[in-house]
């Protein structure tokens, strides 16, 4: 049964991880030497390089909690290297429950994989899954670009170019078709992200499970670690608002996780049992 931890996994592991380390270290001297180049000073440089590092701080944060939250069913190996190359929570999490689902198994992340033919499926379909939008990147890239490039343009335009547009017949057609991509785009990412995240949000409120597992349907638990996380997360969009603290931003995801996790671990220990472990669709 140690197949999820066995050391030829750990050599794999191993051998992906420094890749992408070195990967990263090949572009980071590449892009040093262009900088010097073009005759920016190193202090610049430097601040450049620390500011990038910073900025990943609250990305490593999110990989930590998506890493514990798979850790039960899929060890910590495979987490570890899917999560270091490319992916996150909201693919991670949804691609290795449907595939869980696909063999028949309703408990989905909850519970530990037991059978080495569903974990490398799992392991399959995560992998292959998030390679497909590597596979496509080349070829919609740069349309994609141009796109938004062009909206974002439309956008900064004045009022008085529209009034001069309509001034012709042509024009007014013209302007409107142009401009109706760029308010689509307003739209699409933040309806694509809300109806994702209400996925998350219904399963926890009424998300069945097995009747013979424990907290693995809807409960207090679930409904305690949405209501923190959701919580927490608006109050540290408030304070990072009113206080003007920019920086803040980009950890208030990955808080508003840890800290929904923390509440789940402790109402579990404090809570009596018959209330900690009540679910109303398990």
């Amino acid at each position: 049964m140690d197949f999820k931890s066995s050391t030829a996994l750990y050599l794999i592991a191993a051998c992906v991880i420094l890749f992408v380390l070195a990967q990263s270290v090949f572009f980071l001297v590449k892009a040093w030497k262009r900088g010097k180049e073009l005759g920016i000073d190193s202090k610049k440089l430097k601040n450049s390089i620390t500011s990038s590092a910073l900025f990943t701080i609250p990305s490593a944060l999110s990989v930590l909690a998506t890493v514990i939250a798979l850790a039960p069913a899929l060890g910590l190996v495979v987490p570890w290297v899917r999560l270091s190359v490319i992916g996150n929570i909201t693919y991670e999490t949804v691609a290795a429950t449907e595939a869980i689902n696909a063999f028949g198994i309703t408990t989905g992340i909850s519970e530990a994989i037991t059978d080495p033919e569903v974990f490398a499926g799992v392991a399959w379909v995560m992998t292959l899954g998030i390679c497909f939008s590597l596979v496509i990147l080349p070829f919609v890239a740069k349309p994609l670009h141009k796109k938004f490039l062009n909206a974002g343009k439309k956008k900064e335009e004045p009022e008085t170019a529209v009034v001069a547009d309509e001034q012709t017949e042509a024009a007014p057609e013209t302007k409107k078709k142009k401009r109706s991509f760029a308010g689509f785009m307003d739209y699409v990412t933040p309806a694509l992200f809300i109806g994702l995240i209400g996925a998350f949000i219904s399963n926890s409120i009424l998300g069945a499970g097995k009747k013979d597992v424990a907290l693995d349907g809807a409960g207090v638990l679930s409904v305690v670690t949405l209501v923190t996380a959701v919580v927490s997360s608006i109050i540290l969009e408030l304070i990072s608002k009113k206080c003007k603290l920019t920086w803040l931003e980009p950890f208030i995801m990955p808080i508003g996780m840890i800290l929904g996790m923390v509440a789940a671990i402790i109402c579990y220990n404090v809570l009596p049992p018959e209330i900690a472990m009540l679910e109303w669709r398990g």
